[in-house]
């Protein structure tokens, strides 16, 4: 025993008990499927439980030891290793504990244990205290467990509607309690149990706490002894007892004693119940299938000994200590007996049934309706339960119906008495005082029983025979609802009795019978039967009530007659209104026992009326009875205020009816009872303000005040009348409303009151009117005008309606708020004594209504300080959070707010006022600056912080609460309060939510267990109890949504209460987006709570019925999980990420394995996955099941079908009323709608308008119901937005955010695919809503561009240099590629017309798309390429094979696809423009067969593009002025231009754009003569600092060089139009000719200058020719001579930049480009420039040998371009000849560009050689590399290895082509070289002779320049020498041989031939060769 002693640390005597009860409700009362199962298995193993009810285990002297050691030697604690040492102190509250309940000490210690850990739910105990409540919840959790288990019995009373193998089990399991004797067991405990010795032995112990735990161990106690009585009586409502059980049941019932007042208490009454059932034999009239196997199982019919035991032992015990209790149990003894003597099995008993009479005489003797009455009916346990109802109602009416002889004895004897009685009244002597009153007391009996009818039974109705057969199924008499044609005989018998007792009715019985008749006409049909009753009693009347009947004294003309007279006799008396000496005169007219009588009558008038309208109706327009003039007539006589009080009761229940309470209005303001005009000269108040100041008030009692408060209620709530007192004064409510708040309300608290509860009765009263005037009040802009009437002649203000004058008070410091919030301190300080004290009731009620005006007030006051704005009425009023914030009268502190949280702390006890304080904290928690300074006050007082938590966390634990249907059944008190407190649950969390998005600190940091003193972020979250942390809001919300999580149907809070459970995720969503809070919250959620995994698992949630909450639900968690993955990716917790990851992508089902335990290691993981692969079906990847659980479609309201209205003023009016709600919905305000409409219909004049009026309101419900449903809709697909825009969010952090190789590619694009094609096949169905196409159209781009990343990087990473494997292009096959691609083309086709910004989306995924099938950049490697025929043979490879196919996807769409790229290409959104250029753009550079360009060329489009230039102009000339604009003309521009220029590659489309005369437009462009200054220094500080916005340099050469590029290609593309091209653009060039020229003069040296150089030149090499002049037009010779002159210009030009570039300023040209390169920069940058350089100087060469070719055609050797002179030119001489560039300048070119060759040839080598061996490179090398790439060493450590190989081996292949593009630039660059020494040697040297100076030297050379010549005057013959023996010095040996390498090392590489060789041979022919 000793070893198995561990403890267990949920506690043996509650955790086990408390699964018991939840396992016991969820089966029973839950009905929950897999419950019975789960059930069977509790019972099992709790069954010692139940057979030893409430026995603890037994101390031991063991057990003792083990715990005393268990501070040194520790003790093991089931569920946990080792064993753990426990503190003496613990150890010693143990010992107590066992001593104090007598339980063994292992028990008391886990006791103490789970004391401990459950101390958060209990703030504010001990852990002692705490245990005390476990052990007694532990008993409560056995009681309530029997209770409902014996409750589900099958019986003969009641059934459950349970399933029959749960009822089987708990049958038979409550069947063996039985048999073990639990009735002896339950009688023994209810009696030990008591309360006050419980308290007595933990007074003793110090084991009770505050005054709440107080209570909470004495209704523990309470309940505990309530369900093991109610145990019993369940038990005898179904099945009998047996015979021992029954006679002990008696015997306790002896002993029984009753409470104070004479009634039993709940336990006692429930044992009596208990004992009358099992003497119940009523349901064998019932008839039902079972009735013969109920009979079987009867002892009363079967056993003779049963019956003999009872009937022995009540006919002849001794007296009981309650006679009334024994006389009871002895009538119900006779008149079962008298039942069974009806039945055939009765036989047998007639020695027993014989006694019957004898019983019941002895149960009379001793006041058995008495005794009911005030000892069964007083107690107030009796209508909680309907059973006993019923019970009753049998009892009563068994004795009616089954002893009529003995009714009749009664009435008998009450008559004979009634006779003593008048007797002795006439001679004046006292009356006898043995006279019995047993008629009275039964009538009594029957006229309070039924008079409550909580259940709403009207079981009174068997007491109505029905003189017609009437056809109604509802009535429920005992004949259940079938329409009988002849009512049973107990029915007959009954109501027999009604009438017979009327007759002839003795004084004495008067005030009785109609005590009964008002009790049986409680209930609507009830009343109907009873007002026909007292109609019919009457006949002719007689004089007065003593002077013999000739009528019945009980009807209605006998009453209203002798109320008249009572009228017209009290009359006379009243004095007239000027005697001031106004007392009652001594009453002569009602006596004591009229004024009885009259009370009775007017109860029983108004209990009738009440119930029926027809009745009220017909009373009030009774032409001789007129009882409300009667009464307001008595009203103003002498009566006393009682009876007063009972005329206003009776008139407020005539005033439910709208009808009669308009005209009772204007009655009462004519009989003036609230005087309400003062008479001129009169002192003193008359009417009912003078009786509640003079009479009422000295006598201590209200009653006239509370009937007239109850009276304007009741009429307040049926009409207001405005004009009320017309005439007389100024008219409206305003007299009543003042004389209620200044007379009533404000003095209440300051009278004397003899009854205490009446106190709060009259506070109760008074505030339910200001609650019903404040609820119907609108703020009008008419209520803020000063109005006047004319009255006699003179103006007075008009009245405001009340609502406003209530308004007015409550937003100032007025005496009524300060009543009012006083009020709320009194009930909350009564609250918090859990005490009961009188009128507790009536003070929460009153508390309801001030909180409702507060309430009411915060929402209306908006509206009402803007409309006061507005009317510059000179009004002073604050808002009322700020007047909330004042000084309290009472405690001089600022504590109302707090005051009204402190209601939270008592939801259970009282909802509804938690409920509205928590709307008002949610309507004062809007206001940031007030937020502050609450968590100051709730803060401030640790005590009141700690309470005001705990309110809060209490609300939102609450278990009982219910997200209710619409208010649909308000008729379950139950269900109402559910839903009530799940309203307070939904107000906190919005409290909580509109919190936190105000700056901290704020509420709900401090609700939610943050740091408020601190930084937020600083917080450290922990599980509550864990280093003191209380239980939070964040703990309660938690535990809300984790209820039920870790079963398979997940979080029960989803479906149970939607609505709450998505504010509830919103919160934490909020909570982890947050900045401040988002550390410590995921954290928290990470480690201790595994929330998002746990949560994430059950997606998608699915809730028919309620979709909109469950899409909201799904939003908030994939926001959070996006969150979750995006932190734990940066923070490399890769497991976290990984095991969502798993969680949200895998599509192989999971084996279930225990958390914690990953299984294997990835590694083996995916390989054994890869093993199976075939074997395991698929599932479904949770992230598409979520898009399978939003439903794009979304039913549309069809359009109003209107008869009446004008549709389109409806549609107008509904616009005016929609808001934006606080989800940011815009939505329709149907109560305000409802109201314009209503106003509209009543607005109508005239009998048709009246007659029409019942369909007009069908049409404003129809609209209405409409507008219901629209908002319903946009509410539906804002949810639907909102979760695809989660979903998006989720997917794209996953593929962004998450590190790449946790989804391995080939993965990564099965995933995509999945995705693409899901999200597709949803969007093009034929019903997807238009509203969710942008969000699918966004993910849809973010999709396709992972999927074109993921491919490419595969390919990178994998295929190195050869091709591209065969199976298929990637991962992914061809043909989910191109299931995608019709796919995205279907999507742009469906989008129609509009939508063009969401096509912007789609082109984007296009061009991604279509970029996957492009090849990846290939090195040069400058080896000899294949032959041309293996070309054209070679396979074609994946990439080519891809880009056919998508070509033919693409054009299978024809011309619509064409037609909807080029119009949004053309117009529309500047997005959408750019884009769709860049897609055709795209297509047409893979188009072969060039459709596109022919449809782009005959569908007008390219011409408008073209045309489009000149209005782009306009707005690329704003661009340039200094301050940054917009930039999107550029953008637009760079597009136009990279198309046109796209389509000016192919000869085609170059031509079409001639004739599109697209040079024309250019040429028309102002643009580009604004060249601006270069002015880098001076704009400095107009510099864009983040370096975004280009500088006007900047942006002006982003506008030329696309120009000049397309030029180029024009000039490349017209082969046989070259001439009209090249023409055209040469007048281009003439015409900006200043600005070219200042480019080609500038010195600038950047990248931006140099491009534009080297393309300006290569233009210029191909237009500025003297041939193209030719235009074959007759052009003028001035003209001519122009265009000349700008040749000639162009050619010096480019020569004096070639003398720059090559020779005097090379060397700062190359220093300077070192310079311009930041060091930071990538060094692409520089070898960029290199190449331009070398691009500029080989497209001078190339104009210069362009120059002298064609020179050639016309006449041998007629152009020069270079003096004769070979010295190199150095920086600081200047050319011999003045400005003619020298020979020696092309030498030293060819030079340097043989240097350059080599280097270059070198390091193209090397880089070359690294690329084939990337693996092998040494880390360092990489990270060099890299560095090319990446900006800043930093970049570069950050980067994975993989990458960075990728990385490295892309700038390699960078290097190696641009080595291979500066190798062709100078082999180009030396051949043009050769051929140009060689040209002007050959010149020079054979052909030019030195002659006269007249002649002309270079005569064909003077006429190419134009006038002025080159200066080459003249050529000496000692300028030939020299040049013969410089270039003989310069062209040497060594140059040649490298030429000639260079010949060798590039030429034969290539498949073409160079002329080196041949030119070289040349030169040094002419070199050697000496002229003749």
């Amino acid at each position: 025993m000793s070893a198995q002693m561990a403890v267990n640390s949920g506690a043996s005597l509650w955790g086990p008990l408390k699964e018991l009860w939840e396992t016991v409700e969820g089966a029973i009362w839950s009905r929950q499927h897999e419950s019975v199962h789960l059930l069977d298995l509790q019972l099992k193993k709790h069954k010692p439980y139940f057979l030893s009810l409430f026995k603890n285990p037994p101390k031991s002297a063991e057990q003792r030891e083990k715990v005393r050691k268990a501070s040194t030697e520790g003790i093991s604690i089931q569920g946990q290793q080792g064993s753990r040492l426990l503190p003496e102190q613990l150890l010693a509250e143990a010992f107590i504990l066992s001593d104090l309940f007598d339980i063994g000490e292992l028990a008391a210690l886990e006791l103490l244990l789970a004391g401990e850990q459950q101390q958060p739910y209990f703030p504010g105990l001990t852990r002692g205290l705490v245990a005390v409540l476990l052990y007694w919840d532990g008993k409560r959790c056995v009681a309530n467990s029997l209770r409902s288990l014996i409750q589900s019995r099958h019986g003969k009373t009641f059934t459950l509607d349970l399933s029959t193998d749960l009822v089987s089990l708990t049958t038979r399991f409550t069947d063996e309690l039985m048999a073990q004797g639990l009735t002896k067991q339950i009688l023994n405990l209810v009696s030990e149990i008591s309360i006050t010795r419980e308290f007595e032995k933990l007074q003793k112990e110090r084991g009770l706490g505050n005054e709440k735990h107080r209570k909470e161990v004495s209704d523990l106690v309470k309940e505990c002894r309530q369900s093991l009585a109610e145990s019993l009586f369940a038990w005898t409502c179904q099945s009998p007892l047996s015979k021992d059980d029954i006679l002990a049941l008696i015997c306790h019932l002896e002993g029984v004693t009753a409470e104070a007042d004479g009634s039993l208490d709940s336990v006692n009454l429930a044992l009596v119940m208990a004992f009358l059932y099992c003497l119940d034999v009523s349901f064998l009239e019932q008839g039902t299938e079972d009735r013969e196997d109920l009979l079987q199982a009867m002892p009363l019919l079967t056993e003779k000994q049963y019956v003999s035991a009872v009937h022995s032992r009540l006919v002849e015990g001794q007296a009981w200590k309650l006679p009334g209790l024994q006389a009871v149990v002895r009538l119900a003894w006779a008149l079962s007996l008298r039942a069974l003597s009806q039945l055939p099995q009765g036989a047998a008993l007639v020695e027993f049934t014989e006694a019957d009479e004898a019983l019941a005489d002895q149960a009379l003797l001793e006041g058995v309706f008495l005794f009911l009455t005030e000892g069964v009916l007083g107690s107030e346990g009796f209508h909680q339960e309907e059973f006993y109802t019923r019970r009753l109602h049998a009892l009563i009416t068994d004795f009616l119906a089954l002893m009529p002889m003995k009714v009749k004895q009664l009435r008998n004897r009450a008559d004979e008495d009634a006779r003593l009685i008048h007797m002795a009244l006439q001679m004046g002597s006292e009356p006898p005082s043995s006279l019995r009153k047993d008629l009275e007391h039964l009538m009594i009996l029957i006229g309070e029983f039924y008079s409550k009818d909580p259940f709403g039974l009207e079981l009174a109705l068997e007491f109505w025979c029905p003189s017609e057969s009437l056809q109604h199924t509802s009535l429920t008499g005992s004949f259940l609802g079938v329409a009988l044609q002849r009512p049973p005989h107990k029915q007959v018998v009954l109501s027999k009795f009604v009438r017979q007792m009327g007759d002839l009715l003795p004084a004495t019985l008067y005030i009785p019978y109609l005590r009964m008749l008002k009790g049986l006409a409680n209930g609507s049909q009830c009343s109907h039967y009873c007002f026909s009753l007292l109609k019919t009693n009457g006949a002719p009347h007689g004089e007065n009530l003593q002077g013999g009947a000739s009528g019945s004294p009980v009807s209605w003309e006998h009453f209203f007659h002798s109320l008249m007279l009572y009228h017209e006799n009290l009359r006379r008396d009243v004095p007239s209104a000027d005697s001031t000496q106004y007392r009652h005169p001594p009453i002569r007219g009602i006596t004591q026992r009229e004024l009885d009588g009259l009370t009775a009558f007017f109860q029983l008038l108004t209990t009738i009326i009440t119930w029926s309208e027809n009745a009220r109706l017909a009373l009030c327009e009774h032409p001789q009875w007129t009882p409300v003039v009667v009464m307001l007539g008595l009203l103003q006589c002498s009566v006393q205020p009682i009876l007063k009080a009972e005329f206003l009761h009776t008139l407020s229940a005539f005033g439910k009816s709208p009808e009669i309470a308009a005209s009772l209005w204007q009655s009462l303001e004519y009989t003036q009872i609230l005087q309400t005009v003062k008479a001129p000269g009169q002192r003193q108040a008359a009417g009912i303000e003078m009786e509640l100041n003079e009479i009422e008030s000295s006598c201590e009692e209200y009653p006239l005040t509370r009937a007239f408060c109850q009276l304007i209620s009741t009429l307040v709530e049926s009409s207001l009348p405005i004009n009320l007192g017309a005439g007389l004064r100024a008219p409206g409510f305003q007299p009543y409303l003042v004389f209620l708040r200044d007379a009533v309300f404000l003095p209440f608290p300051t009278r004397a009151y003899r009854r205490p509860a009446e106190k709060w009765e009259v506070a109760e009263a008074v505030l339910e009117v200001f609650h019903k005037l404040l609820r119907d009040y609108e703020p009008q802009p008419a209520d803020f005008l000063q109005e006047t009437v004319e009255l006699q002649g003179e103006q007075v203000p008009a009245h405001k309606p009340p609502g406003y004058s209530l308004m007015f008070h409550l937003l100032n410091d007025s005496p009524t708020l300060s009543l009012c919030l006083s009020l709320l301190e009194e009930g909350v300080r009564q609250l918090d004594t859990y005490a009961p004290f009188p009128g507790k009731k009536q003070l929460e009620s009153a508390v309801l209504h001030c909180l409702s005006l507060l309430d009411l007030t915060l929402q209306k006051e908006v509206v009402f300080m803007d409309l006061l704005r507005e009317s510059q009425v000179s009004l002073l009023v604050s808002p009322l959070e700020q007047l909330l914030q004042g000084v309290s009268a009472q405690s001089r502190r600022a504590d109302h707010i707090i005051n009204i949280a402190r209601y939270l702390y008592h939801s259970s006890s009282n909802p509804e006022a938690a409920f509205l304080s928590a709307k008002i904290l949610r309507h004062i928690a809007r206001y940031p600056n007030i937020q502050s300074r609450l968590v100051g006050d709730f803060t401030h007082d640790q005590g009141v912080s700690e309470k005001l938590m705990a309110g809060f966390v209490e609300c939102l634990d609450n278990d009982e609460a219910q997200e209710g249907v619409e208010k649909a059944d308000d008729s379950d008190p139950d269900k109402s309060v559910a839903r009530i407190r799940h309203e307070t649950q939904i107000h906190i969390l919005n409290l909580l939510i509109t919190s936190l998005e105000l700056k901290g600190p704020n509420l709900a940091l401090y609700l939610l267990g943050y740091e408020v003193k601190k930084p937020v972020s600083s917080t450290n979250l922990q599980d509550p109890g864990v280093l003191g942390c209380p239980r939070s809001c964040l703990h309660a919300i938690l535990s809300l949504l984790q209820r039920g999580s870790e079963r398979r149907s997940g979080p029960i809070l989803t479906h149970q209460a939607p609505h709450l459970a998505e504010l509830c995720y919103q919160v934490i969503y909020q909570l982890c987006a947050y900045s401040d809070t988002s550390g410590p919250t995921m954290r928290y959620l990470r480690t201790s709570q595994d929330f998002l995994f746990s949560h994430l698992k059950h997606l998608p949630f699915i809730l028919p019925g309620n979709e909109i909450a469950t899409l909201n639900q799904m939003s908030w968690l994939m926001k959070t999980a996006a969150i979750e993955l995006r932190v734990t990716s940066l923070n490399r917790q890769r497991s976290h990420t990984q095991r969502l990851l798993n969680l949200l992508l895998d599509d192989q089902p999971h084996m279930q394995h225990a958390d914690g335990e990953m299984g294997m290691d990835d590694e083996s993981k995916s390989v054994s996955s890869f093993l199976h692969f075939d074997t395991v079906s698929k599932v479904r990847r949770k992230l598409l099941s979520v898009l399978d659980a939003i439903d794009f479609s979304q039913e549309v309201p069809e359009q109003l079908q209107l008869d009446f209205f004008e549709r389109t003023q409806i549609e107008q009016v509904i616009s005016n009323c929609e808001h934006v709600n606080e989800q940011g919905h815009t939505v329709c305000n149907v109560k305000l709608l409802h109201r314009v409409l209503v106003a509209e219909v009543n607005a109508l004049q005239g009998m048709a308008a009246i007659g029409q009026r019942p369909l007009l309101m069908d049409e404003v419900n129809s609209i209405l119901q409409q507008v219901v449903e629209r908002n319903r809709v946009r509410r539906s697909l804002s949810a639907k937005r909102h979760a695809l825009q989660s979903w998006r969010s989720l997917v794209e952090t996953i593929l962004t955010a998450c590190p790449a190789e946790l989804i391995p590619a080939d993965q990564r694009q099965l995933i995509i695919r999945d995705l693409l094609l899901d999200l597709h096949d949803k969007v093009l169905s034929e019903d997807a809503a238009v509203e969710l196409m942008p969000v699918v159209a966004g993910a849809v781009f973010t999709l396709t561009a992972h999927l074109s990343q993921s491919v490419l990087s595969e390919q990178q990473q994998g295929s190195g240099l050869e091709g591209a494997s065969s199976s298929g292009f990637a991962s992914i096959a061809n043909s989910a590629l191109h299931l995608i691609l019709r796919k995205l083309l279907d999507f742009i086709l469906c989008t129609g017309g509009g939508f063009q910004r969401l096509r912007a989306h789609l082109y984007g995924a296009l061009l991604y798309y279509l970029q996957i099938a492009q090849k990846p950049e290939e090195p040069d490697t400058l080896q000899t390429g294949m032959s041309m025929w293996e070309r054209l043979t070679a396979p074609e490879d994946g990439f080519s094979k891809l880009q056919r196919e998508n070509l033919a996807i693409i054009e299978s769409y024809g011309t619509a696809l064409m037609e909807v790229v080029c119009r949004d290409a053309c117009d529309g959104h500047e997005i959408g423009r750019m884009l769709a250029l860049a897609v055709l753009d795209r297509v047409l550079s893979i188009d072969r067969q060039s459709q596109w360009l022919v449809y782009l060329c005959n569908s007008g489009y390219l011409r408008v593009l073209v045309e489009s230039l000149r209005q782009d102009d306009v707005a690329l000339q704003t661009l340039l002025i200094p301050q940054p604009p917009l930039l999107k003309p550029l953008y637009i521009y760079e597009s136009k231009m990279a198309l046109l220029t796209r389509v000016a590659k192919t000869a085609q489309g170059a031509v079409e754009l001639l004739c599109c005369g697209l040079v024309a437009q250019l040429l028309e462009c102002r643009v580009f003569h604004m060249l601006p200054e270069n002015d880098s220094l001076r704009v400095f500080g107009q510099r864009d600092p983040s370096g975004f916005i280009p500088s006007p340099l900047e942006r002006y050469r982003q506008i030329l060089l696309p120009t000049l590029r397309l030029m180029q290609v024009i000039l490349t593309s017209t082969t046989t139009h070259h001439q009209q091209g090249a023409a055209q653009v040469l007048q281009w060039l003439i015409v900006h000719s200043d600005t070219i020229q200042s480019i080609l003069r500038s010195q600038d040296v950047s990248m931006g200058s140099l491009q534009e150089l080297s393309l300006l030149t290569a233009i210029i090499s191909k237009t500025a020719l003297p041939g193209a002049l030719d235009l074959g037009q007759d052009v003028n010779s001035a003209a001519m001579l122009e265009y000349q002159g700008h040749i000639g210009r162009f050619q010096r030009q480019c020569l004096s930049l070639l003398v720059r570039l090559a020779g005097t300023e090379r060397a700062r040209y190359l220093k300077q480009i070192e310079e311009s390169v930041a060091p930071g920069d990538a060094a692409e940058k520089r070898e960029e420039m290199e190449v331009a350089m070398q691009q500029i100087c080989a497209n001078v060469m190339e104009y210069c040998q362009t120059l002298l070719l064609q020179s050639s055609a016309e006449a041998q050797f007629t152009i020069c371009l270079f003096s004769p002179s070979a010295t190199e030119p150095t920086e600081m001489a200047v050319p011999s000849v003045s400005r003619v560039p020298s020979l020696g300048l092309v030498l030293l070119l060819l030079k340097n560009s043989t240097t350059n060759f080599f280097r270059y040839h070198d390091s193209h080598r090397q880089s070359l050689g690294k690329l084939q061996r990337l693996v092998q490179l040494a880390p360092e090398e990489i990270k060099e590399l890299c560095q090319g790439l990446v900006s800043g060493s930093v970049g570069v450590e950050k980067i994975t290895s993989v990458q960075r190989s990728v990385l490295a081996k892309r700038r390699l292949v960078q290097l190696v082509n641009n080595r291979a593009k500066l190798l062709a630039l100078c082999s180009y660059i030396i051949e043009t070289c050769l051929f140009v020494i060689w040209r002007h040697l050959e010149y020079y040297l054979l052909y030019c002779t030195p002659s006269d100076p007249k002649d002309s030297l270079l005569p064909g050379y003077r006429d190419a320049r134009g006038s002025g010549g080159l200066g080459l005057s003249r050529v000496s013959q000692q300028d030939l020498e020299q040049l013969q023996n410089d270039v003989a010095s310069s062209f040497t040996e060594p140059l040649q041989r490298k030429l000639l390498e260079v010949e060798g090392l590039y030429s034969k590489t290539h498949s073409r031939h160079t002329f080196i060789q041949a030119l070289t041979r040349r030169i040094r022919g002419l070199v050697r060769h000496s002229k003749s």
